[in-house]
């Protein structure tokens, strides 16, 4: 029988035979789920000999829920990952109507999800558009809760809409800034200091914990200064208060260039980094587009707001190969909560016809695997999906982008990733 993951002290206590709650999805949900536990399985299997075991539950949402439920996320499912902490799920559509905007941020919200983990690396024989993708490693950090995402918005020509605007006209005295005040729809950004802080917080522990040499904060605080800037500031005060020696911040150079020169300066930094302290920087949200293009090895962990983090991963995702093999994450690291997903989107048009590529939930179960601390489990899926891309035997939609491959199915994908872990 399966048991829950519980949380203890601060720390995930793991039984050998956890019960790991699963969200098949919609569209390919169906075709890359099943590859998935198989994988994984057969990793386990592999790196401790019987001795640990997943029990897989299946959990409703999406399609699936509303054919037989009646309601695209059942309060069923909701308690079931509050009871096992750790869950897995494929893509999911979202519902067309009123009701909730998007079923993946009512999960990110209703568990407090605050951080978005999208680690990206490139895999060996994976096409890629830049020169040099094996330089490209980095961890995102995107807030989960706050920012647009929150899902303030005020529709043009509604009722409260107008009583939205005549408060800031009258209240507020906010006029000549809203340029088309009748045709005007409205939308709030709530960036918070405590919001702000666990994200940042949870960025530099990881960072430490797998001493990663840097944590870019990523912003556009020179527009939006009382949110984004605000976002910026909480994350170096946070970085020196809590940290201390553990890290050196771009702050801390500035006052030293400034009090004693920049050959001092540079002299600190480059003692911070003999000492493997995680350097804490931050720059504007356009730059970093274009900096992660051209010096992909300056940046190593990422904390950012939710709009930016949006933007920052697929970017990056394409760099290595494109978003069907990105994995994604969405953690609470103060309660344990975490949902592991596939970060691409439901492809219907290809469901059932085995073109399917299960490599981003593969990789987000890696993830998974990972938090549970079952790191040579872990291990042994990177390996195999590695000889795979190596020996370029892939699935249809990298299939087109390479010279001299081997088109396989989802299946024989799956079945080619599993002989190399054995």
């Amino acid at each position: 029988m399966g048991e829950a993951i519980t949380r203890k002290n601060g720390t995930l206590v793991v039984p050998n035979n956890p019960i790991i709650p699963f969200i098949e999805g919609d569209g390919i949900g169906k075709d890359i789920s099943s590859p998935t536990h198989q994988v994984i399985d057969a990793a386990v299997e592999k790196a401790y000999g019987g001795k640990r075991k997943i029990e897989w539950q299946e959990v409703l949402a999406g399609k699936k829920a509303f054919e037989q439920t009646g309601t695209y996320l059942p309060d069923e499912t909701m308690e079931v990952f509050k009871k096992y902490l750790v869950g897995i799920k494929g893509p999911l559509e979202t519902p067309v109507g009123g009701g909730i905007r998007s079923l993946n941020v009512a999960l990110r919200q209703t568990l407090d999800l605050y951080v978005c983990l999208r680690p990206v690396r490139w895999f060996k024989g994976v096409p890629s558009p830049v020169r040099y993708p094996s330089m490209v490693d980095m961890h995102i950090f995107r807030e989960n809760t706050e920012d647009i995402y929150a899902g303030i918005e005020f529709m043009a020509g509604e009722e409260k809409t107008q009583k939205f605007l005549e408060f800031l006209q009258n209240e507020m005295g906010i006029k000549s800034q809203i340029r088309f005040p009748e045709s005007s729809s409205f939308g709030v950004k709530p960036v918070s200091k405590d919001g702000s802080e666990r994200l940042i917080r949870a960025a530099i522990q990881y960072a430490i914990d797998r001493k990663l040499p840097s944590v870019t904060l990523v912003h556009k605080g020179n527009i939006m200064k009382f949110t984004e800037g605000a976002f910026k500031n909480y994350g170096y005060d946070l970085a020196e208060s809590e940290f201390g020696n553990q890290v050196f911040t771009w702050r801390q150079y500035q006052k030293i260039e400034q009090g004693k020169g920049q050959l001092d300066a540079k002299k600190a930094l480059d003692q911070a980094k003999s000492a493997g302290k995680v350097i804490i920087k931050d720059v504007i949200t356009d730059a970093f587009l274009q900096e992660s293009l051209l010096h992909p090895f300056d940046h190593s962990v990422i904390a950012t707001l939710n709009l930016n983090g949006d933007y920052v991963s697929d970017q990056l995702a394409a760099m290595v190969g494109g978003i069907g093999i990105s994995p994604g994450a969405n953690i609470n690291y103060d309660t344990g909560f975490a949902i592991f997903e596939a970060t691409h989107g439901t492809a219907p048009n290809i469901a059932g016809t085995g073109k399917a590529n299960p490599s981003s939930l593969l990789l987000s179960g890696v993830m998974m695997l990972e938090y549970m601390g079952w790191t040579e489990a872990a291990e042994h899926v990177l390996d195999a999906m590695e000889h795979s891309f190596a020996k370029r035997r892939v699935t249809s939609d990298l299939h087109a982008m390479m010279e001299g491959a081997t088109l396989l199915s989802t299946t024989e994908f799956t079945e080619e990733v599993i002989r190399n872990i054995h």
